[in-house]
């Protein structure tokens, strides 16, 4: 759904909310009108206030950035620091439930999906929320938590809880999230086509258990160290695939 481009050309501060509006009609292909962009995208609202109260926070402004996106939070369901950084050309889609914290670093052209979660895990003070990399898709309801990096062009599957780093163009699903696939891949992101680690596992488990249960039936040792070998070397390709 989204094109990610190269553009580092200096813009300005009303240009960037300008170019905010025009990223969703480009890309957003259930965006039939532009009135729909007034009454459909809280998303996009939320980021708009961001940018304003942002500004406020950047030039010292006391009490008003925060009340600002608070309004905006009460407004929109998303929750956005004033303090977080965020690039051009980012769409949060349906918006309800992201959070982005304090020292969470967002750079251009990614995609966040709603109930998305930028948090924290330290109660110190410093940088301890995610930095996610330009071209970047966060697929509904990840948790990507603590001072961790999503790299370039990476994609996280839904419902997944990262808690490492991301690779550049390397795609993480799990609970906790790990890596599934590498290399760049531009077309949309297909969570159908995703394996499921847990399921897979366990149908693992299932067919151990099912050798051991012929093993101690037949006492026939000569296929059931078959059967176990074609078992192990099936478990050793799919850890491959997750390391």
């Amino acid at each position: 759904m989204q094109k990610i481009t190269a553009q580092k050309d200096k813009i300005s501060f009303w240009g960037i909310i300008k170019e905010d509006f025009k990223n969703v009609k480009n890309n957003d292909p259930a965006l039939h009108s532009t009135i729909e962009l007034f009454i459909n995208y809280p998303g996009l609202w939320a980021l708009f206030w961001y940018r304003i109260a942002n500004r406020l926070y950047l030039k010292n402004v006391p009490i008003l950035p925060r009340l600002l996106t608070g309004i905006a939070r009460l407004i929109t369901v998303v929750d956005i620091h004033p303090a977080a950084s965020i690039g051009r050309r980012v769409f949060i889609d349906h918006g309800a439930g992201v959070v982005i914290g304090e020292t969470a670093v967002i750079e251009d052209d990614v995609l966040i999906y709603q109930q998305v979660t930028l948090g924290g895990v330290s109660l110190e003070k410093g940088k301890r929320h995610p930095t996610i990399k330009s071209g970047s898709v966060l697929g509904a309801g990840a948790k990507i938590l603590g001072n961790i990096t999503i790299g370039h062009n990476a994609k996280i599957g839904a419902n997944s809880v990262v808690v490492k780093d991301v690779p550049n163009s390397c795609t993480a699903i799990g609970v906790p999230a790990k890596v599934i696939a590498k290399g760049f891949d531009k077309s949309p992101f297909s969570h159908n086509k995703l394996p499921d680690i847990d399921k897979e596992i366990f149908q693992y488990l299932l067919k151990r258990m099912a050798v051991l249960e012929h093993a101690l039936e037949s006492g026939d040792n000569g296929a059931i160290h078959k059967e176990d070998d074609e078992l192990e070397e099936l478990y050793e390709k799919f850890i491959a695939t997750i390391g």
